[in-house]
């Protein structure tokens, strides 16, 4: 409604308007010509000439149909009138335009495009997410999360942070960024990209670890049925990971033994239980001082609930540190065998006459000699394990540790008689005390003595007989203890379990699965980024902890597969190789004045093609996507026509 310049009268001011979708499924409006003022014609007279031009507009002025049928000849005049106006101003497409396009007997649509017209936008990564939305597929989370009551809107939120997690690990805050920057994660999971934010992903997040029961059971008893494992073996270990901030007021994070050298951090314990696939059966989330010791009696009452039926006589294998006589007891009570470092190396053992050594070889083919011994504390089947390349090793290293801990020794003795140098008895032992602690393992083969004696006064002072008497030190001596070699046990370790019908070989392949708990702990903390942690609740660090328990779970499923064919590439590299497929939209102007939108993903590359062969999945997502878009759409695309570079 405006005022009309003409008759000074405050009346409509009309206009055709058509209504079309853009990309994005949006409802959009462009006007396709100004009618103006109308005051002379009635509500009906408007509706019939809107009516018979949206006919004609669609007909191409052919109609198939009859028209809307009139005798007013004001409504003939205005629809002959604004009809003409939009042919000669090119709002419509004509028959005439139309009749030049041409599709051929094979589905070709040829049309005639201007090369300069050509435009790209919005290139997005697409492969490392779509090669995880088909593990995430294998696995079943979305059917599960459905059955738990999930919306549809929540199950696609939690499939978009679950690959993010997998792709790229990082904040909430740089997470949702990379999403609507970077990635087409969204264009595979069907989430609706303009309603993500950081604060619902925080969310998810500890809706998912609502969910951590019901999803850990199923992704254990999934991956067992999907890749037919019996979960024969059970592998259990412990890893931290540190905090960044003071993690006030807080019932996990505590001060304790940190696998990163990190003492002045506080930490959080993250207990696993895994199979020799590398498939994660039980987690759980302690506090950062907790003895390594302690944490295995309540893994072991709910292991049975978290593994298949076959697992109900598995063989758990362990660390030393875990490995306490009294573990090993829990251990054998809950019906299952154990396999472990003997926590000490054993002292008074013999060798059966009649069982001669056995020689194997690493991973890197190199000889390790096995012999089985006979221990006189308990009836345990112990085996001796020698390896060459582990003395070699272990010898370099104790002649490491003796030079540095005689040197400083040394330093103490220097000290002595040096001017200004540390010579109280006190000092000196506790000089001497600090460089045992610095050196725990080479210390105890040493005999250290020193000569203490009462400081002379100065002369011209009178003697103090109340005064305390100051005692100093004037020589230290050391020497290794005599009858003790230093390396005498390089190379040499015992493997302790309950099993005893195994022959060496066996043993010593049980324990090599082991290795698998060190591969999930490097892919964790390195690739999936769960170390440092900055979340300063608790609740936001167990789920952001879970989360990337998920995301290996995915993780794992795309490498044990391509394992099984060859192909041996760390989950960095895999992604690294996949974001070299990209979805890219392609804009182009035809010569009807049309703009032709195509969305399609790049063609694999070789490498990229390799590993969807081996994982017998899809290339892509989709292969086009075509529309047809107002010229706008084009006008609207950013893109540099030329650049120019000032001369020399």
């Amino acid at each position: 409604m405006r005022t009309n310049p003409a008759t000074g009268i405050y009346s409509g001011y009309y206009r055709l308007v058509e209504s079309y979708r853009n990309q994005s499924e949006r409802v959009c409006h462009r006007t396709i010509l100004n009618a103006g003022y109308l005051d002379g014609l009635t509500t009906d007279q408007l509706n019939l000439i809107q009516k018979i031009l949206t006919a004609k507009v669609t007909q191409n002025d052919k109609p198939l149909f009859e028209l809307p049928s009139t005798n007013d000849p004001m409504v003939k005049h205005y629809v002959d009138e604004f009809y003409h106006r939009m042919v000669a101003e090119k709002r419509i497409d004509t028959f005439v335009e139309k009749k030049e396009k041409k599709v051929t007997k094979n589905g070709k649509d040829l049309q005639m495009i201007d090369l300069n017209s050509i435009r790209n936008k919005d290139v997005r990564e697409i492969g490392a997410e779509w090669l995880s939305y088909q593990a995430i597929g294998q696995l079943q989370i979305a059917p599960l999360l459905e059955g738990l009551g999930w919306s549809e809107d929540q199950i696609k939120l939690a499939l978009t942070q679950l690959i993010s997690r997998a792709v790229y690990p990082a904040s909430e805050l740089k997470t949702s960024q990379w999403i609507k920057e970077n990635s087409a994660v969204c264009e595979i999971t069907g989430y609706n990209i303009e309603q993500l934010t950081k604060d619902r992903l925080y969310s998810m997040s500890r809706k998912l670890y609502a969910e951590k029961q019901a999803l850990e059971q199923h992704l254990s008893i999934r991956t067992n049925e999907l890749f037919d494992i019996q979960d024969k073996i059970i592998l259990y270990d412990l890893t931290n990971t540190y905090f960044e901030g003071r993690k006030q007021d807080s019932q996990l994070a505590k001060y304790g033994r940190s696998k990163e050298k990190r003492s002045d951090a506080k930490l959080i314990v993250l207990g696993l239980v895994i199979n020799p696939e590398g498939f994660i059966k039980y987690s759980s989330i302690l506090e950062g001082n907790i003895s390594d010791s302690k944490t295995l009696q309540g893994m072991i009452g709910k292991l049975r609930i978290k593994t298949s039926k076959s697992a109900q006589k598995a063989l758990i294998v362990i660390d030393a540190g875990i490995a306490s006589d009294e573990n090993l007891k829990m251990i054998k009570d809950h019906g299952y065998d154990y396999l472990c470092v003997s926590r000490s190396n054993l002292k008074s053992y013999h060798v059966q006459a009649d069982l001669a050594h056995v020689t194997v070889t690493d991973n890197r083919k190199q000889k390790i000699e096995l012999c089985r011994v006979n221990s006189e504390r308990n009836t345990d089947y112990y085996l001796k394990v020698e390896s060459h390349s582990k003395e070699l090793k272990e010898r370099s290293m104790n002649e490491q540790f003796r030079s540095r801990f005689e040197e400083g020794l040394q330093q103490i003795a220097n000290s002595l008689i040096k001017k200004g140098g540390v010579k109280q008895a006190d000092k000196v032992h506790e000089r001497i005390g600090r460089l045992k602690q610095k050196y725990p393992s080479i210390q105890r083969y040493f005999d250290i003595e020193t000569q203490i004696c009462d400081q002379p006064q100065p002369k011209g002072k009178k003697k103090e007989t109340k005064q305390k008497k100051n005692r100093i030190v004037t020589s230290v001596k050391w020497n290794v203890k005599e009858g003790v070699d230093i390396n005498a046990r390089s190379g040499v370790y015992f493997l302790r379990t309950s099993l005893s019908a195994n022959t060496e070989q066996s043993i010593w392949q049980f324990y090599n699965t082991i290795r698998e708990v060190e591969a999930t702990m490097r892919v964790l903390k390195t690739d999936l980024d769960l170390r440092p942690v900055y979340h300063q609740k608790d609740e936001n660090t167990m789920a952001h902890l879970h989360l990337g328990l998920l995301a290996y779970w995915v993780v794992n499923t795309v490498r044990f597969q391509l394992k099984k064919e060859g192909i041996h590439s760390g989950w960095r590299e895999i992604v690294r190789t996949m974001n070299t497929q990209k979805a890219v939209t392609t804009l182009a102007q035809n010569n009807h004045e049309e703009v032709i939108m195509i969305r399609r993903c790049s063609e694999p590359n070789q490498q990229v093609r390799k590993l969807y062969d081996a994982l017998k999945y899809k290339y892509a997502p989709f292969i086009k996507r075509k529309s047809v878009v107002h010229k706008s759409e084009i006008e609207n695309c950013q893109f540099i026509e030329k650049q120019h570079f000032p001369s020399d």
